[in-house]
């Protein structure tokens, strides 16, 4: 019996050494953005590939650039970035049009 003592005092102390490691994580927490500034971040990201993606392939095609497959990569790039966002869209009107269409 005098063993169970020590090893339950030992695991009392680890038990309260993570809930005081788990509480120092949370309050240290940065706070999130607004969805709003994550939406326009995500656009002027999307926005940005693309236009690197046109400089690439105009440079591509004037010979200044001459690594074809940074230019095709930027494009594929720039491209699921748009087909994302227009999923993002799609999804955000339909939800829209469901709310719309609930009963009051």
């Amino acid at each position: 019996m005098t063993t169970i003592g020590p090893i339950s005092s030992s695991v009392g102390t680890a038990h309260a050494q993570v809930l005081k490691r788990a509480e120092q994580a949370l309050q240290t927490e940065k706070p999130t953005q607004a969805f709003t500034d994550r939406i326009t971040n995500a656009i002027d990201n999307v926005a940005d590939a693309q236009s690197k993606s046109a400089e690439l392939a105009k440079a591509y095609e004037m010979g200044q650039e001459n690594d074809l497959s940074k230019v095709m990569i930027s494009q594929q790039v720039s491209s699921l970035g748009f087909q994302l966002t227009l999923n993002v869209r799609n999804k955000v009107l339909s939800a829209y049009k469901d709310i719309m269409n609930m009963p009051v």
